[in-house]
């Protein structure tokens, strides 16, 4: 099968794959508030050559990395054509009704553009090079502290690492339907907005519907196995964290302080 789902696991032997789940999650994390602190043109130049690195770190390749970036074009023009209309600013270059256009619209909407796109990177970066029970159990372990005032930790550690296995299954099922639609004359690759989003629509129902159908023979699945919640269950062994993984989140402690005096 030619297609790959974006945020499905990928086997590799690359330094990334070979970090501890738990740091790398922990790298994620400083890394998307580094994403959320920043606010200058050095700042996103910076961060744009760490992700780079990090691809490059990751044996993925860049196709691979920025797989759901690529696909995500209508939803990024509609969140920069928002905030350039809507945006409240002193100097405005085009008003009408309740709409402003402004270069500080401009600006805000190409800002919360990049930092969407460079959280879906570093989601993509993590998920592709982790593998769900890793996961799982580095989410465990760092909400372990919750344990002591009475939240199912690993009840809501499993309930976040099915979701997450959940993406890719999604991201093939909306494929698939596209191609489909595609087959019966939809027009995705029409330049006109409306066109486009008269072929979206057609997409919404079927992709809940499937949804709601994997998750009951999800259900159906864990009880026949005989699942009753994660109370006495055998627990996953994790890899220690090594020196490497120090290293990782120290740098990206570093790196998170530089972005925020920036």
């Amino acid at each position: 099968m030619s297609f790959l789902p974006a945020g499905g696991y990928r086997e590799g032997c690359s330094v990334l794959h070979k970090m501890d789940a738990l740091g790398k999650l922990i790298c994620t994390f400083l890394l998307l508030g580094a994403v959320i602190v920043c606010h200058s043109l050095p700042g996103y130049g910076a961060m744009a050559a760490v992700l780079l690195l990090l691809v490059r770190f990751s044996g993925l390749g860049f196709g691979t990395a920025f797989n759901g970036v690529k696909r995500m074009g209508l939803f990024f023009c509609v969140i920069l054509v928002m905030n350039a209309v809507f945006f409240e600013a002193e100097q405005v270059w085009w008003q009408w009704w309740i709409f402003r256009f402004s270069r500080e619209g401009m600006i805000q909407g190409m800002r919360v553009v990049v930092r969407v796109a460079f959280a879906m990177i570093l989601g993509n970066l993590l998920l592709s090079t982790t593998s769900p029970m890793e996961i799982v159990g580095a989410i465990e372990s760092l909400l372990f502290p919750l344990q002591w005032v009475g939240i199912p930790v690993r009840d809501v550690a499993m309930i976040l690492g099915v979701s997450i296995q959940f993406i890719p299954a999604f991201s093939q099922e909306a494929e698939t339907l596209r191609k489909a639609q595609t087959a019966r004359g939809a027009r995705f690759e029409s330049r006109k907005l409306s066109e486009k989003a008269r072929s979206v629509l057609p997409l919404v129902v079927p992709i809940f519907l499937a949804a709601f159908r994997r998750a009951d023979e999800l259900a159906l699945a864990m009880e026949a196995r005989g699942y009753r919640r994660t109370k006495g269950r055998s627990r996953f062994r994790r890899r220690r964290l090594s020196a490497a993984d120090g290293i990782g989140i120290l740098a990206s402690l570093l790196f998170y302080a530089a972005q925020a005096m920036l």
